[in-house]
């Protein structure tokens, strides 16, 4: 039997966590971005966050926290209070591939984070300077059957989705390339444009700036279907390899241990977001498709991926110690 004092106590706690959800959120919410500014996954959450912004007036403040391939950033968040005033912009590669990449991590993906939501897929984009000789995929193909392991791509960084879904792509053509590892886009970027580096494959909104100015020639997406703002680069798959699809999306999740109110009314917002048309314009000029859904979906989806992407790590040999 409880105690009158405890009785009042316990009605007062239950009426306080009650207020708290309610009256959440009362000041701004901090949202972890692990890459630097500028990218795809920074675009994105600012995009998404400004809209809900807009429909909620709440207060939302980027941190850009980019390092060890997205695990600085998603550390700082898993570790942050479980408040629901942190949350974080995580993607497959920080979620579903570091776990199997890095022989020590300093989260669990599955354990020490909540799902919120994920917010988009986005295909990524094998591209080659403007002035290459290879005009299409079979171009590619071609050239690298002709001379195994003397055609070059760059991706920015072991390990990454770039990096992986290059190594799909070389398995499903038979043909072996050279892989050239950078620390991050910018540099491989540029040395793709000047054309020190012959191939590049990175997701559309990092990439489609750059294509649109005419920078970087397309040659095919890793998507199933088409991209809307570049409809005419074929896929992998109508390009002959029958099968290819692969793509990276990126969620919201919020440290373990949130309240399951709070992250339901994240959820819902987010959700709310990604129906409004100006949004989903924005995100698809950046080449992503929005997808929305529940926490246990995007719990699911993680657990998922790090079996798939394990898999392919473990063949690529790909290893960061």
């Amino acid at each position: 039997m409880l105690n009158r004092r405890a009785l009042v106590a316990l009605v007062a706690f239950a009426a306080s966590a009650a207020a708290h959800a309610q009256a959440y959120p009362n000041r701004p919410i901090r949202v972890v971005v692990p890459f630097p500014a500028g990218g795809g996954t920074d675009i994105i959450a600012r995009e998404v966050t400004q809209k809900v912004t807009s429909t909620t007036g709440w207060t939302f403040v980027v941190d850009n926290k980019p390092g060890a391939g997205g695990n600085l950033g998603v550390e700082a968040a898993a570790k942050s209070p479980a408040d629901g005033y942190t949350i974080v912009l995580g993607q497959t590669s920080n979620l579903a591939i570091n776990p199997t990449l890095y022989a020590k991590m300093p989260y669990d993906s599955v354990k020490d984070l909540a799902p919120i939501m994920v917010v988009a897929n986005a295909p990524l984009v094998m591209v080659t300077g403007a002035n290459s000789a290879h005009k299409t995929l079979a171009d590619v193909v071609k050239a690298a059957k002709a001379k195994p392991g003397a055609l070059n791509f760059a991706s920015p960084g072991n390990g990454t989705v770039a990096h992986l879904t290059s190594e799909l792509f070389q398995g499903a053509a038979s043909v072996k390339m050279q892989h050239v590892p950078y620390k991050g886009a910018a540099q491989a970027l540029t040395d793709v444009v000047s054309g020190n580096v012959e191939l590049y494959m990175s997701s559309v909104p990092t990439l489609i700036g750059q294509i649109k100015q005419g920078k970087l020639r397309a040659l095919a997406v890793t998507s199933a279907q088409r991209v809307d703002d570049l409809p005419q680069v074929p896929t992998i798959n109508e390009s002959g390899f029958k099968g290819f699809d692969a793509v990276t999306w990126f969620g919201f999740l919020a440290p373990a241990g949130t309240p399951k109110e709070v992250v339901a009314k994240l959820n819902a917002e987010f959700n709310a977001a990604l129906k409004q048309p100006d949004l989903l314009k924005k995100l698809g000029e950046q080449g992503a498709d929005p997808v929305g859904g529940t926490p246990e979906q995007f719990a699911a989806l993680i657990k998922d991926d790090i079996v798939r992407w394990g898999k392919v790590v473990k063949q690529s040999g790909a290893r960061i110690d």
